[in-house]
């Protein structure tokens, strides 16, 4: 159905749910998560209509009967709560004595991994032991050494392709350039680059129990026997510092090593690449925004935010720890609450105008890299590499446009585009 067209009466569903569901919050999300692809420009227009103040403040999307565990908004199958207005979310995500990060992202006990992913499911105050641990690694001085090598890949990726006149910007430049940033700070050998990818697409994307199974068991001996490696051989990246670093005065576990650098492992790889995707597809779509930016290259920084802010790639969940009365409903201690960041994103009672893309926006406060405690480690470097990337292409490349017959259509998730040939006028 075309986000038009779509209503609340449209999404209503009677499908069964927990006795503390009212029947009017029922509804089908399953659209909304980046599942189902569409070629409009804004694509993320589909859903930001559910932050509007028309709309109930908790909603509920019930597991669809006969279908699968992952087919509704919660991982388990069974529904979830979910959050639509930026006010909720912000809640979800700060609310630590409410909501709970217990479980989040822990694919590994698909094969009986019993280990946490560290730090993202782990709750304060313990969880502020292992931020700290990993901060100085993400923080703005440390991406401030990186700078020269992040500039040195951007050039030497571009140049190869300048003068051809076209690349595949999803396939050849976007899934490939962060991944490279991401590999050198671990200290991952280059060869791993395509088995990696393979892992964490069977691991998120496959749908596939088997495939998942193998994936998980593959990366995660690749992974412990990179810490031994590491171990005995101590270099100057992250894993090595990981191995050998200390909390409190003591040496980490077995368990906390594998748990911190399984996390950043499943984190590094394609979330950036998605948000270049989408960024690219965007400036083909909206050419205006190539324009603006190659005439005021001191937007780019603001630009950059506003494409995050546009293009939420995640939405994430929390576990309820208690009973409570929340918007009219009773919400119970086990129960799921999704945040649903590409509808907080473009809440109007937070931002002005919201489905305009404004590269000179002010206090943009997105969910992008979610919020509260938990916000990505990974954005200073994230961030950093967006800025360096448009202000090396625009150098380079000041206009570009989609090869004729490119299939424009994304996926407005994770998921994203998969491959988008672009091309341009070579002097």
């Amino acid at each position: 159905m075309p986000a038009t067209t779509r209503t609340l009466d449209s999404i209503r569903v009677d499908w069964p749910a927990p006795d503390n569901v009212p029947a009017d919050r029922k509804v089908d999300l399953g659209w909304a998560i980046g599942f189902t692809p569409n070629d409009e420009v804004d694509p993320y227009a589909q859903c930001g209509w559910l932050s509007g103040p028309e709309i109930p403040r908790i909603l509920y999307s019930p597991a669809q009967p006969g279908a699968t565990a992952g087919s509704a908004l919660s991982s388990s199958g069974r529904g979830s709560w979910v959050v639509t207005h930026y006010e909720d979310i912000d809640r979800v995500y700060t609310d630590n004595d409410h909501f709970s990060t217990k479980g989040t992202a822990e694919f590994q006990a698909v094969i009986g991994e019993t280990f946490r992913s560290i730090p993202l499911a782990v709750d304060p105050p313990e969880h502020t032991k292992y931020r700290l641990f990993l901060m100085p690694h993400f923080s703005p001085s440390r991406m401030n050494k990186m700078d020269a090598d992040i500039r040195a890949v951007v050039v030497e990726m571009i140049e190869a392709v300048a003068a051809k006149g076209e690349v595949d910007i999803a396939w050849d430049f976007g899934r490939v350039f962060p991944v490279r940033i991401f590999m050198g700070l671990m200290g991952f050998p280059p060869p791993m680059f395509e088995q990696f990818l393979d892992w964490e697409w069977d691991i998120l994307h496959s749908h596939s129990r088997e495939k998942m199974s193998d994936a998980l068991r593959g990366v995660l001996a690749f992974l412990r026997g990179f810490i031994a490696e590491k171990e005995a051989n101590p270099d100057e990246h992250l894993v090595s510092a990981i191995v050998h670093g200390k909390i409190a005065g003591q040496p980490l576990t077995e368990e906390e090593k594998i748990g911190i650098v399984w996390f950043l492992w499943l984190g590094g790889l394609d979330t950036v690449a998605a948000t270049i995707s989408q960024m690219f597809r965007r400036m083909v779509m909206e050419p205006a925004i190539q324009t603006q930016l190659r005439s005021h290259p001191e937007l780019i920084q603001t630009a950059v935010e506003e494409f995050l802010r546009t293009q939420p790639i995640l939405s994430s969940a929390r576990l309820v720890t208690r009973d409570f009365a929340w918007h009219g409903v009773t919400v119970k201690a086990g129960d799921t609450v999704q945040c649903l960041n590409p509808s907080g994103n473009f809440d109007p009672a937070r931002f002005a105008d919201p489905h305009t893309f404004d590269p000179t926006r002010k206090g943009n406060r997105h969910f992008t890299f979610v919020g509260g405690v938990h916000l990505c480690l990974g954005a200073p470097l994230a961030r950093r590499e967006l800025r360096i990337l448009l202000d090396e292409w625009f150098r380079r490349i000041p206009a570009f446009r989609a090869k004729p017959g490119a299939d424009t259509a994304v996926f407005p998730g994770l998921l994203s585009i998969r491959n988008l040939p672009i091309e341009w006028d070579v002097a």
